[in-house]
């Protein structure tokens, strides 16, 4: 008698770590527009903490008795090290990550089981609670190209790195981010008005935040091109977002919400809907369920960018959308063939 695993099944032909490692190459061209507009932050950011994941969980399958290379090459703690690194304001001082990557490793990973197990995305357990404990450290960006006169060298990224509150000229490079800056002054003046007085907007969505967003939209076409992902939570996720901002735009009025180019491509939401809403551990696992798991994380992205207390709400959407994704699955299990519904 065979015996079969339960659902998903995969049938693409990837391992776990060549799925893993195809989701940091698709990195490349967002990190690569991060590093271009923001320094060097977010390069050191990810070493480090790349270098910590992997001690960390080497040290956790150690206590665990687990094979330690095995767990390793399937390159799940480097992936979560990346999207947190991804993540993180380039300003993070190296103890902001310590605390991040140790949460994302040890809590919200290997607490639950490990690999598979888990059923919180692990960057985003951490990056949440870092953004509520530390909310000073986790909103300080260095302000993008074209709003400064320069941005921080990389010796100069190290110095914030090693020791951000001793360097006298963190304040010159420093700022609020574009959702941000439109976030408090949202009521006070026309969103056109807005634009014209402000110098980190850009065209559409924030200087550098536009083309962060569309080197993360082309690393999750490849993703979509490769098989990795599929398109229902991308879709669901950035049509949910389009169609509300879109209604509650209103051309453009004090009270306006903003465009939908501006919630499309600012902020985390290209980062959001295809490498992290797409966790194949975390996410809906059903057809239907993929469509309206991304929908809800698109609306509550929406909701908390508008009304709520944060500038994004991606990692807490992605969050809520994980612990409703076994609910979510239960009710739009597709008809078994030869029953009824």
């Amino acid at each position: 008698m065979s015996m079969l695993n339960s659902s998903p099944h995969g049938h693409q032909g990837h391992s776990t770590g060549q799925v893993m490692q195809q989701v940091m190459l698709a990195c490349v061209p967002g990190l690569t527009a991060l590093t271009w507009f923001f320094g060097w932050g977010t390069v050191i950011n990810i070493i480090w903490l790349a270098l910590l994941a992997l001690g960390i969980e080497a040290l956790i399958l150690h206590l665990r008795g687990r094979p330690i290379a095995f767990y390793l090459r399937d390159y799940s703690a480097l992936v979560t090290a990346v999207l947190l690194g991804l993540a993180l304001p380039p300003t993070a001082p190296w103890w902001l990550g310590l605390i991040g990557i140790t949460f994302a490793i040890g809590i919200a990973k290997h607490l639950y089981g490990g690999m598979g197990y888990n059923p919180f995305n692990p960057a985003m357990v951490g990056y949440v609670v870092l953004l509520i404990s530390f909310p000073l450290q986790m909103t300080r960006w260095v302000l993008p190209v074209g709003a400064t006169d320069a941005l921080p060298g990389f010796g100069e990224s190290l110095v914030m790195f090693f020791g951000a509150e001793p360097f006298a000229g963190i304040d010159a490079y420093t700022g609020a981010t574009a959702l941000d800056s439109f976030r408090q002054q949202r009521g006070g003046m026309l969103v056109s008005e807005f634009w014209s007085v402000t110098d980190v907007m850009g065209r559409w969505s924030g200087l550098g935040w536009e083309w962060v967003n569309t080197g993360f939209l082309l690393g999750g076409l490849y993703l979509l091109y490769k098989k990795i992902i599929g398109w229902r939570i991308p879709v669901g996720m950035l049509a949910a977002i389009a169609i509300l901002s879109a209604v509650f735009y209103d051309g453009g009025s004090s009270a306006s919400g903003g465009s939908p180019l501006m919630h499309l491509f600012g902020g985390a939401t290209m980062l959001g809907a295809f490498f992290i809403a797409t966790d194949p551990v975390t996410a809906s696992t059903t057809p239907k369920g993929r469509l309206i798991y991304g929908a809800m994380i698109g609306i509550i992205v929406y909701v908390i960018r508008i009304w709520g207390n944060y500038a994004d709400g991606v990692a807490f959407a992605v969050l809520l959308g994980n612990f409703s994704a076994p609910l979510i699955d239960a009710y739009t299990q597709p008809r078994t063939y030869g029953h009824r519904k």
